[in-house]
């Protein structure tokens, strides 16, 4: 599929992990695939028990003797798909699409959020004809639900003291500071009661929003499933006293929920108010989100399964109530970032097992007090609204070096390459570098990447000439720092 597309060597690598499925939480076969790969090459290999691999380069001839540079990326993606694209995240894998300059996938995510840092490292690694000085590669797992990996890796295996995380994904920019974050999870504990005598049954679906990246996506505005959701089953609650038989909404923590439903119990004699009523709602938010999310709907369909128990009403009440107040969306933009959000929440992640209904919620923020702030503001509403309250994943924000070498370098290639200047800027999207900051001590630290666009979406796509840009830039970038003074 990819044969013809520059880097050859690169993408020949991209192809191949695009068929190993790496999602998080399912990275013990890219992980192996990475190992097995240092093995064959007789190259320096660590697999640790978070699955991380380490793999170690000597320079080439004439710079075998220059610092080491870590080069660092995560092999795990976000998994999404559209609803009616049958694919198994698990099994199968990702269909990929060539159109013109973009590579995409075939209605789910391409995974060039990480994909394109593994498949240049790994031409790196393999390649015989290319100056490059000693690199250290790191590919961790589990960035994409809490930078889990990250966490475990041992800071002591690393000589190098410069670092390029290849996780950013808009050409042209350097990435020199990030948020830290962490999610948030609020069980109910679920209560039932039979379904009343003379009462109905239905489906109420949100769908159609645009979703998108939480960290880089939530200054768009769009509609956030969960959240419209709760708004719907509030005003059905309040005029018809609907309850609820099921819930379940998005499927990451990290990702803008595009869709999100509702298996709703009513009094089967106000079926034609219903309707009206979710009529009324569906225009009431395409009219608020007219500009962010056209194809956004409501509609209510017929229930698949057999319902003959529904949510207790003080439950119901519960949920809705959490839906409501949980702190959705931008609460403070960036004082030294134009328009870069500092602190966000994003309800990600709506689910019902046996035991409990889950409200799971992705908090960010460049300022720490800020992060407990929202934390505080959910121990809140979980008090308020009878939750209990589990922490997960929580990492630091990597704070901006004014007096970054690195990047100084790096500007200045940049310019003498394209012409032009690089953007120094910073994201509210989580990067593994805060961690990595405390974990090699005096590490100088840069993010770039090339243009990837609405990731965590099954419409991701990655411009093919920026990745070819990128990778020979990363290529003189290596080499400039091999031979600095």
């Amino acid at each position: 599929m990819l044969a013809n597309c520059e880097p050859k060597s690169a993408f020949k690598f991209f192809e191949e992990i695009s068929r190993i499925p790496r999602g998080s939480h399912n990275e013990k076969g890219i992980s192996d695939y990475l190992a097995a790969f240092a093995r064959e090459r007789g190259l320096w290999v660590r697999q640790d028990e978070a699955l991380n691999v380490i793999i170690k380069k000597p320079g080439t001839k004439g710079y075998e003797n220059a610092p080491p540079i870590i080069l660092q990326g995560h092999m795990d993606m976000v998994c999404e798909k559209n609803a009616e694209t049958a694919h198994d995240f698990e099994k199968d894998p990702i269909k990929l699409v060539v159109e013109g300059d973009l590579l995409s996938a075939e209605g789910t995510t391409l995974g060039a959020d990480n994909g394109a840092a593994v498949a240049m490292a790994l031409a790196l690694l393999d390649s015989s004809d290319i100056p490059l000085p000693p690199l250290e590669v790191l590919i961790t797992t589990g960035e994409e639900v809490g930078l889990l990996g990250a966490a475990n890796v041992d800071g002591n295996l690393f000589e190098g003291r410069l670092l390029l995380n290849m996780d950013s994904g808009e050409e042209g920019f350097f990435c020199a500071s990030c948020a830290g974050g962490g999610r948030v999870d609020l069980f109910y504990a679920l209560e039932y009661c039979d379904l009343p005598d003379g009462y109905a049954v239905k489906t109420l679906k949100i769908k159609g929003l645009k979703g998108g990246h939480s960290g880089i996506d939530i200054t768009k505005e769009r509609g956030n499933a969960n959240r419209l959701l709760g708004r719907a089953l509030k005003t059905l609650q309040s005029k018809l006293g609907v309850q609820l038989a099921g819930i379940s909404g998005g499927s990451k923590d990290n990702a803008i929920p595009r869709e999100a439903e509702a298996v709703i119990a009513f009094a089967g004699a106000k079926s034609t108010e219903l309707a009206s009523a979710v009529k009324d709602i569906e225009r009431t938010f395409k009219r608020e989100y007219s500009a962010s999310d056209e194809g956004l709907e409501v509609r209510l369909e017929d229930c698949k399964e057999n319902v003959n128990k529904i949510f207790a009403q003080p439950l119901c009440a519960r949920i809705v109530s959490a839906l409501l107040l949980i702190p959705n969306g931008v609460h403070a933009m960036s004082l030294v970032f134009e328009g870069l959000p500092e602190t966000s929440l994003n309800i990600g992640v709506v689910s019902a097992d046996e035991g409990a209904v889950c409200i799971s919620s992705s908090i960010r923020s460049s300022v720490s007090s800020r992060k407990e702030m929202l934390i505080e503001q959910l121990n809140a509403v979980a008090e308020a609204t009878g939750a209990k309250i589990e922490l997960r994943g929580l990492y630091p924000a990597w704070e901006y070096n004014e007096k970054s070498v690195l990047r100084e370098k790096a500007m200045k290639l940049f310019a003498e390459m394209f012409g032009k200047e690089a953007v120094v800027t910073a994201t509210h999207g989580g990067l593994e570098c805060g961690i990595f900051y405390e974990k090699i001590p005096g590490v100088d630290i840069l993010s770039f990447g090339p243009g990837i666009h609405e990731m965590h979406t099954p419409n991701e796509k990655m411009s093919i000439s920026s990745f070819a840009r990128i990778w020979n830039f990363l290529i003189k970038l290596l080499v400039s720092l091999a031979e600095a003074k």
